[in-house]
């Protein structure tokens, strides 16, 4: 009972609030856990703007970030004055005060319990309002110089840098991890990666970054893109994997997997993954 009225309030009003934001959130750049979102858009909407930065630029630098733990991080009390904002009833609004508070936790081992904590972070795992919660936390991270783009599918997040404002990239970095730490988040500069596109192979690139590795190819939203704008390595990746799901197709049915269940298995797996 509890998640189908999770379900009516996020789909009956905050995903409508989500069309009619506060001029200090955006969520035009957020494609996940919305209305007509999807990683297609996400994918076509960046691709025609590196496109288009290429037709102006020698080179587009692409920054992919991830958050530590975005889920199990996000700050109630950050979450309810972004909530606030948009133009939900106040009794939705007061609903979800309340889903989020007086919630603990306490640790039981060997027979001996902890004291009780008080929970002032995190979303419930599992729970229908927690991705639209992540959605309006992000909604107020912008790139702060004009011309830079950011692009969202949840907590997978890519800054966009062109040529002509390349010495910009070092400012929107340090803005996004102030950002991360004001909405108790961490940005993992490990997994942070650079990818660079270039309008021609003979363009001179400038120095990469110490602290953030340059790749020449990147997963962005689940498709492999190398800095050439080719999809020779996301086919290479693809082929790869359907070549090990039928070696362990061939595997079933040497051990008598009948062959209406090895068609199924085929679907499921290499024709679901195609």
């Amino acid at each position: 009972m509890s998640r189908s009225l999770e379900r009516f309030v996020v789909h009956n009003f905050i995903y409508s609030a989500l069309s009619q934001p506060y001029p200090s959130l955006d969520f035009s750049d957020q494609f996940a856990f919305r209305p007509s979102g999807s990683t297609t858009a996400a994918i076509v909407a960046m691709l025609h703007t590196l496109r288009s930065m290429l037709n102006d630029n020698d080179y587009v630098h692409v920054f992919s970030f991830d958050f530590s733990k975005a889920f199990d991080t996000v700050r109630h009390a950050s979450l309810m004055s972004k909530l606030a904002q948009l133009t939900l009833p106040d009794s939705i609004y007061s609903w979800a005060v309340d889903f989020f508070d007086n919630h603990a936790h306490c640790t039981r081992f060997a027979g001996i319990t902890s004291e009780v904590a008080a929970i002032h972070a995190s979303v419930i795992q599992g729970s229908a309002i927690g991705p639209a919660s992540y959605v309006v936390t992000a909604a107020d991270l912008h790139p702060i110089h004009k011309g830079n783009c950011i692009f969202k599918f949840a907590d997978d997040t890519y800054l966009i840098v062109p040529g002509v404002s390349s010495s910009t990239s070092e400012k929107e970095i340090l803005h996004l991890d102030d950002w991360a730490a004001n909405n108790n988040l961490t940005l993992n500069r490990v997994k942070t990666k650079e990818l660079v596109f270039t309008a021609s192979p003979k363009t001179v690139l400038p120095p990469p970054r110490p602290d953030i590795e340059r790749v020449t190819s990147l997963r962005i939203f689940g498709v492999v893109v190398n800095d050439k704008l080719t999809a020779t390595d996301h086919i290479t990746s693809l082929l790869s994997s359907s070549s090990s799901l039928l070696f362990a197709m061939r595997v079933l049915r040497a051990h008598g997997t009948p062959a209406a269940s090895l068609h199924d298995v085929f679907r499921a797996t290499v024709v679901s993954r195609l």
